[in-house]
């Protein structure tokens, strides 16, 4: 039988049989004792414990359980039936509310699981197949309906999409993506049907990295809730203690039989693994994967944090941060003539032009004549224009810089900046200027895993030494390694985790032999990075810094809840033993009283779902209040035909 099917039958059958035996005692019938009822009724709660505790016995473990079976037994030996019925009601409805706690600590996990995409719409010959997820190929062209799931990690062919990835990142709001982008499989379309290529199979796509953490989360034991077993099982010699002493103390064995109910902690021990599971449940809602509990209680106690700079502090890309115009010029109409040309080119820098003019909803031209130079830039014809961009060579020669552009020039002189010339007709018209920016978040982040405890931040980095001392100095860092290989990166890690518990994030291939050397690892997984996500403990799925602090805080605030549920559980039922001991606790008082020590300590365990706190400051800033609106989206499903798309 199921085991929470059969945990439900014995708190029915203790429940009917307590009931059953109240009534036969208020009506006074002769032939049947109310006392073998109870006693009947407690029977199978005491066989199928004692054959539980016998199993845990066979593979090596020991369970406070005894405790419940020592007391029901002498209940039962002492004629306390009434006393023995009561404690099998508590037992029984002990474990059956476990069961109902961890299913409400693991509703979220399962829910990622349950949702996973099955089916994808492949082109063929004959137009459009249906097929099994497991069937797409990499290269594979898939029609993705409104409301419907992702089916695989791919590339999107079409203009544009809206996607709702809050299942997946945390994200409330959908998210406008571009032709070239990269898609995550299970983020949902918010918008109408597109088309995608596909450029993972499904096993290897996001999405099912994340089924498979899941998994993870919920078999794996924290060293904390195993430290809480160990500290449990000592209550067992210490109870038939208290007891003995009570009972010579008094005479009576009624007094020893209280202090054996008292101490019965039947569903106290699990508030450490209910809250645990609670706290990755609630990291997984916010787009942080956390593998396993143990991960979760390692990162409850770092104390210093190691960064890597491109990609993580920054945003490893180029980004433009300012134009330069000339006199009877204007900046938008640059950047679309320059997004433009752009389209023909193949260097590094064009897909970040080309994105960053359509998301400034600019009309791009299709350009005409292009010739490129190699490593210097592109020539060519917009609309009715020459346009040349690139270096200051190709598009000046030896001219000098007019007037209006040497003051960016001087500004830039010395910095790890990229600028890009425009000229129009042969004259030059704008300078724009990319750099690899700070992330937004990076600062708050900082300021955030300083406030939560973190006593040292020390950024881990292969660029040189002046880059990276101006990007420490924005963000107050304790300490900058540059010049650094992968190698070094390990040695650093391992130096810093020697002296306090350590965290390292980064992003890149190169930063996973870093992330599996710390003491927890946290991969910034928003753009790949395959190795950096297997070598972490922690995966951060969203493109922001911000998470790693939210991690942090979730972590802390988990450890404390399941440290308070075992601390105040064991305090409060080693009062009632000394007060049953004293001849104050009747025996079923006392069931009664530690069942609700039992309820209150696993109720604040299931505190680790919530945050009030990170809710109310995400709505402050405007990120949830249309998270509702965005979750509604999952359920959103309207009829399209491929038919109605002009690629099938």
């Amino acid at each position: 039988m199921n085991e929470p099917v059969l945990r439900r039958a014995l708190l029915a059958i203790a429940i009917l049989g307590l009931g059953f035996g109240i009534g036969v005692w208020q009506s006074g019938i002769g032939s049947i004792q109310p006392d073998a009822i109870w006693t009947a009724a407690t029977l199978p709660v005491v066989v199928t414990l004692a054959i539980s505790i016998l199993r845990d016995f066979w593979i090596g473990r020991i369970g406070v359980d005894a405790i419940a079976l020592v007391s029901m037994s002498a209940a039962l030996l002492l004629g306390q039936s009434l006393a023995a019925i009561v404690i099998a009601i508590m037992y029984a409805g002990g474990t059956v509310l476990e069961d109902l706690a961890r299913g409400r600590a693991e509703r979220n996990l399962r829910a990622l699981t349950d949702r996973a995409p099955r089916v994808a719409h492949r082109k063929s010959e004959d137009g459009k197949e249906t097929v099994p997820v497991d069937q797409v190929a990499v290269g594979d062209e898939l029609l993705v309906r409104a409301g419907e799931l992702l089916p695989v990690d791919g590339i999107l062919i079409d203009d544009s999409a809206l996607l709702d990835e809050s299942a997946v990142i945390g994200e409330p709001l959908p998210e406008r993506r571009s032709a070239g982008d990269a898609l995550r499989s299970g983020t949902v379309n918010a918008g109408e049907a597109f088309v995608m290529q596909a450029s993972a199979v499904a096993d290897k796509s996001t999405y099912a990295a994340i089924v498979r953490m899941v998994a993870a989360a919920q078999t794996a034991k924290a060293p904390f809730i195993r430290i809480a077993d160990r500290f449990a099982l000592l209550l067992l010699p210490v109870t038939l203690l208290v007891a003995g002493i009570a009972w010579y103390l008094s005479g009576d064995p009624i007094r020893a039989l209280a202090v054996l109910v008292v101490a019965t902690p039947c569903p106290l021990i699990l508030a450490a693994p209910v809250a645990f599971i609670g706290g990755v449940s609630r990291a997984a809602r916010a787009g942080i994967l956390m593998k396993g509990s143990t991960a979760l209680e390692a990162l409850a106690q770092i104390r210093t944090a190691i960064f890597d700079k491109t990609g993580t502090l920054t945003i490893g890309g180029a980004e433009l941060i300012e134009i330069d115009v000339a006199p009877n010029q204007e900046a938008d109409e640059l950047l679309r003539l320059l997004a433009s040309l752009e389209q023909a080119s193949h260097h590094v820098l064009a897909d970040s032009i080309v994105h960053t003019a359509r998301r400034r909803n600019l009309v791009l031209s299709r350009p005409r004549d292009v010739r490129e130079h190699r490593g210097e830039g592109l020539e060519g014809r917009i609309d009715q224009l020459s346009v040349a961009a690139g270096s200051r060579s190709l598009v000046l020669g030896d001219r000098s810089l007019p007037q209006w552009a040497k003051s960016g020039e001087e500004r830039y002189r010395n910095a790890q900046a990229l600028r890009v010339f425009l000229a129009l007709d042969g004259e030059l018209a704008g300078i724009f200027t990319f750099e690899d920016a700070i992330r937004e978040d990076a600062r708050d982040t900082v300021r955030g895993l300083r406030s939560a405890g973190v006593a040292r931040m020390v950024m881990l980095t292969g660029d040189d030494g002046t880059t990276a001392e101006k990007i420490s100095a924005s963000l107050d860092l304790d300490a900058v390694i540059a010049d650094a290989t992968p190698a070094d990166k390990v040695a650093t890690v391992e130096a810093e985790k020697a002296m306090a518990p350590t965290m390292m994030v980064g992003d890149g291939i190169n930063d996973a032999p870093a992330l599996a050397a710390a003491t927890v690892g946290i991969a910034m997984a928003a753009r790949g990075g395959t190795a950096s996500s297997e070598a972490a403990d922690v995966v951060v799925l969203t493109d922001r810094l911000q998470p790693v602090a939210d991690a942090l805080r979730i972590a802390r605030r988990t450890r404390g809840i399941a440290l308070q549920s075992i601390v105040a559980g064991l305090a409060l039922s080693g009062a009632a033993m000394i007060s049953a001991a004293l001849g104050h606790i009747t025996p079923v008082a006392g069931a009664l009283l530690q069942e609700g020590i039992d309820v209150a300590v696993i109720l604040n365990a299931l505190r680790a779902l919530g945050d009030w706190h990170f809710e109310h400051i995400r709505s402050e800033k405007g990120e949830g209040h249309d998270a509702g609106k965005a979750g509604g989206l999952h359920q959103m499903q309207r009829d399209q035909s491929p038919a109605a798309h002009p690629k099938w």
